[in-house]
């Protein structure tokens, strides 16, 4: 039996402000380990630099949206990982996107126009140097692969509780 859903996991940031490219760097992983197992049909890969609009209509209709971001919190902790899942409620969140206008922007203006996704799960990693530059602090750097790898152990476990109902 083939199980049809649609499923985004959107990489936000900008590649060249160096832990902001967090989210680029996850999707790349992603698209390296998809090359020896590929994902489940229906899934897209997709770099995006925030702008909520462009989010929102990559995440519009999916069943399964998986975004991961760079993060600031005050303290900060650099490479910590919160992982929130966000439903139709308002969003509340320890941690702020490092773009002008954020996910919780976006996700609230998906909210009021009921464009939100079945399921939203973010990966928001908390960054130490977001000046201008390429590569990621040794901090950030060291979470990409285990983020890429709870990412499709998300896609995994919707996957599977798709083909049980």
């Amino acid at each position: 039996m083939t199980i049809r859903t649609r499923i985004a996991v959107i990489g936000v940031g900008n590649d060249f402000r160096r832990d902001d490219g967090v989210g680029w760097a996850v999707i790349d992983r992603l698209r390296e380990r998809a090359a020896a197992r590929p994902l489940p049909a229906g899934t897209v890969l997709a770099t995006r630099d925030g702008d909520p609009v462009r989010l929102i209509n990559l995440w519009e209709g999916a069943d399964l949206a998986v975004v991961v971001d760079a993060a600031h919190a005050h303290p900060a902790r650099p490479g910590h990982v919160h992982h929130l899942e966000l439903d139709a409620r308002r969003l509340q969140t320890p941690a702020t996107s490092s773009h002008g206008l954020g996910l919780g922007e976006a996700v609230e203006l998906a909210r009021v126009l009921g464009r939100l996704p079945g399921r939203l799960v973010v990966y928001a990693v908390e960054g130490a140097d977001s000046s201008l530059g390429t590569g990621l602090s040794e901090a950030v750097g060291e979470v990409v692969q285990r983020l890429a790898e709870e990412v499709e152990a998300e896609i995994t476990r919707h996957r599977d509780a798709a083909a049980r109902s």
